[in-house]
């Protein structure tokens, strides 16, 4: 794995193949919480964007949220990788991803000449969701399951894709929170995850790519030396069955899954603290985190690798 940058050359293939595709790029609060990494993303994006490739870009937010939930003295409470929201941790989503991680991106996405616009699940009704009920969940691999409320947390029932569309064929980048409303009214949190992956089946997007903090999933949680590169849907849910894929990382395979079974051709997991990791997973075939297929993908993966080991 390198940080070197990836050349011209290097990415034809890709930039033939990719043109005028949908791709839908969720970046964690992680990836967003330096100025240095959000300026970083921000030139990746740009270089899908100017290459011709349709970005819609959804964003995280959960350590901003953390951090002012502490100022506020507010307790922080998350099982199995998800944030339980009453009405006061509601309120501090709002203003975090709502407001500061979403109004900073899109001017990051300015500076780099990319026409974004900022939005959130509620606007123009854009997500439908309702309010999620009591669910059984383990909160950590081997423990039983417990029922948990998660309170102000939506499920999502809809996307208008064709509001997006719109935004897209006018050469707009979409930045979009992850706050949405149900047919009441009633705002709900997001895991912008999920978020993604519901957005990126109504576009029926060629790829989903989610950045964190993490290089991809990891056969052994401890040792970043046993990152899978790449994997099909029934092997990363053994993983996680096994108890190897924990926390935070249980609702972005969920969401790749959900993604492919929603008919998005392939699903990435990556970390966005490397320089250049989004155009280095999208421009190479050796990638930098993990790719996620269906099987019959796979195959087609694996030619590739072939091609490209006979070419050097």
């Amino acid at each position: 794995m390198t940080d070197a940058p990836v050349t011209l050359y290097q990415a034809m293939p890709y930039l033939r193949l990719y043109k005028g595709k949908t791709f839908v790029v969720k970046a964690g609060g992680a990836v967003l919480a330096r100025e240095e990494l959000r300026a970083g993303l921000a030139a990746d994006i740009a270089c899908l964007h100017h290459f011709g490739i349709r970005v819609v870009l959804v964003h995280g937010g959960g350590p901003q949220a953390t951090s002012l939930s502490k100022a506020l003295g507010l307790e922080t409470k998350l099982v199995a990788g998800r944030r339980v929201t009453d009405a006061e941790t509601l309120e501090v989503v709002k203003m975090t991803c709502g407001g500061l991680v979403n109004m900073d991106l899109v001017a990051a996405l300015r500076g780099q000449g990319v026409r974004a616009v900022g939005l959130s699940g509620v606007d123009a009704g854009l997500v439908v969701a309702r309010k999620r009920g009591p669910v059984r969940v383990s909160p950590a691999p081997g423990e039983d399951p417990v029922e948990v409320d998660y309170g102000l947390v939506g499920d999502v029932e809809t996307v208008d894709g064709a509001l997006l569309e719109g935004f897209l064929s006018q050469g707009l980048l979409p930045v979009i929170a992850p706050l949405v409303a149900d047919a009441q009214g009633q705002i709900l949190n997001l895991n912008a995850d999920t978020l993604s992956s519901a957005i990126a089946q109504a576009l029926k997007a060629e790829k989903l790519l989610l950045l964190t903090d993490i290089d991809g999933v990891l056969r052994d949680a401890a040792d970043p030396r046993t990152l899978v590169s790449h994997a099909d849907a029934a092997e990363v849910l053994e993983l996680c069955s096994e108890g190897r894929v924990r926390g935070g990382m249980l609702p972005k395979v969920q969401a790749c899954v959900a993604a492919l079974r929603g008919g998005v051709r392939r699903t990435h997991i990556l970390g966005g603290m490397r320089r250049s990791a989004l155009v280095t997973e999208v421009f190479t075939n050796a990638g930098c985190g993990t790719m996620i297929v269906e099987s019959r993908e796979r195959d087609a993966y694996q030619k590739e690798l072939a091609k490209d080991a006979v070419a050097a």
